[in-house]
């Protein structure tokens, strides 16, 4: 079954200085490299991630990926890329801005997922802070949120390295395999960010 085309929209990318990655809007042409990766790494990501829909890894449940991430992206709520390398024309995660919130919060939420073959080699540690600069920077936010199982050491490690602080508990924050898990708040404000970068 053929993607049909969402839009004639110019891709949305940004580059992830001193690397040959980019962070890239998903576009149907992705579909094998997505679904590839993330049949490869079911089991690695299992254990943190919500359950999806059965027929998520259909092209019938990537388009609706799709249609999603475009009705985010134009209501303003929500922004997702793949981070992609260049060099090896490789796919390779994503990351998103979710719940995001314009006026006086001008806040989002951080999610972030790495294919098994990827992980721990540190492409997160440079992709987070390229997407906190967008969001800091082009989407003139103020604070970046994200949360984590307490057991998602990787998780925690990485958070902490790209200057979040944990903020809080949350008891039962989302539904992971079938069972309500808490998660550790975290948070990094753009005062905070920009004290990294200099």
């Amino acid at each position: 079954m053929r993607l049909r085309l969402l839009s004639r929209r110019e891709t949305k990318t940004l580059a992830i200085p001193g690397t040959s990655f980019e962070l890239r809007e998903p576009k149907r042409d992705d579909y094998e490299a997505w679904v590839a990766l993330r049949k490869l790494s079911t089991n690695f990501l299992k254990p943190w991630e919500p359950t999806w829909p059965t027929d998520d890894l259909t092209p019938i449940g990537f388009q609706r990926r799709l249609r999603v991430y475009a009705r985010q992206r134009q209501n303003g709520t929500g922004q997702t890329f793949f981070l992609h390398d260049n060099s090896a024309n490789l796919l390779m995660g994503g990351l998103s801005l979710s719940r995001i919130v314009h006026g006086f919060t001008r806040s989002a939420m951080l999610g972030y997922w790495m294919g098994v073959e990827h992980a721990g080699k540190g492409h997160m540690q440079k992709a987070v802070p390229a997407l906190l600069d967008y969001a800091f920077s082009t989407l003139r936010l103020r604070r970046v949120e994200a949360a984590c199982i307490p057991t998602n050491a990787r998780s925690i490690h990485l958070l902490t390295k790209c200057g979040f602080h944990k903020e809080g508990y949350a008891r039962q924050y989302l539904e992971i395999s079938g069972k309500r898990e808490d998660h550790i708040l975290f948070a990094i404000l753009k005062s905070e960010f920009a004290l990294m970068k200099d």
